[in-house]
């Protein structure tokens, strides 16, 4: 009743009006507070400055709309899967829940369009309207409640922009994979990451090395130490075919093998003593001088 009411009044009248009218055609309702969907589109590179010193953008909104979507997830994964085990739900969770995801359903939506940013579109930036379709969802169980947030994120969000069975085909979490890969052939895996500050000092990137048996295997970079690690794993799994990881395990076989061959092997004293002694020399008579 209300909303009939408002929705003409607000999306055409104003000082507002463009931001009424954007939250309804993205999302399909007319907002109660819009300075909180306002905020939410703000990017941290051009937040507002109080008099104060505080910095205004959408972090905080971000940090609770990621809460808030993972939970909606993990209630509807629950549901929609239940004969899943554990690990399968966590797996279509994350993949449903990355930023590559997220990313994409801001741009299927056109929240792309709206995101106020001064930065350019690099490598560092290429997830803010993921971030912002986060900081959306916070405003809109701030503005709506959790209930109205769980039926929009199923109902529309999830049924028109995430479709599971392409998720299901598709393998995101390569750490995990080539974890449990090394865990089952019994090799051992190392993550070597470090932060280079010297990238950027707004944006440090982090690089990491994959090692499995102590043999640099991949190589990747990324904003978080997760994200680099997830990329060093990807890069094994794009320069390794089945056949080219057995041949490398076979290598680190034959390595190993080696080793120990020119590897001493350690033995007791009194065995090595034995081993070191000469052979007795046999006494034999002669019958003749006897």
């Amino acid at each position: 009743m209300f909303d009939f009411i408002l929705r003409p009044l607000r999306r055409n009248f104003g000082k507002d009006k463009m931001f009424y009218r954007a939250v309804d055609d993205m999302f399909g309702f007319i907002a109660h507070n819009i300075e909180l969907y306002k905020l939410a589109l703000i990017h941290k590179s051009a937040s507002v400055v109080l008099e104060d010193g505080q910095h205004i953008n959408n972090e905080r909104l971000e940090f609770l709309g990621d809460a808030v979507i993972e939970s909606v997830t993990s209630d509807y994964l629950f549901i929609e899967f239940p004969d899943k085990n554990e690990g399968f739900l966590t797996q279509l969770r994350s993949k449903m829940v990355s930023r590559q995801s997220l990313n994409g359903v801001a741009k299927r939506i056109g929240l792309d369009e709206h995101v106020i940013t001064n930065s350019s579109h690099n490598v560092s930036q290429k997830h803010i309207y993921g971030d912002a379709f986060e900081a959306m969802m916070g405003a809109i169980y701030l503005d709506q409640g959790y209930d109205f947030v769980n039926r929009l994120l199923i109902n529309k969000i999830f049924v028109n922009y995430l479709k599971l069975d392409s998720l299901l085909e598709s393998e995101t979490d390569f750490k995990s994979r080539l974890i449990e890969w090394c865990q089952k052939n019994h090799h051992t895996i190392e993550f070597s990451t470090a932060n280079d500050k010297t990238y950027s000092t707004a944006h440090p990137f982090f690089y990491s090395k994959v090692l499995i048996d102590g043999m640099e295997v991949g190589y990747g970079a990324g904003e978080s130490k997760k994200e680099a690690e997830q990329r060093a794993c990807f890069s094994v799994s794009q320069g390794f075919s089945d056949n080219d990881c057995t041949k490398l395990m076979d290598k680190l076989d034959n390595i190993d093998a080696k080793k120990s061959e020119e590897t001493p092997v350690a033995v007791s004293a009194p065995a090595l003593a034995k081993r070191t002694r000469k052979p007795r020399q046999k006494v034999v008579k002669n019958e003749e001088s006897a």
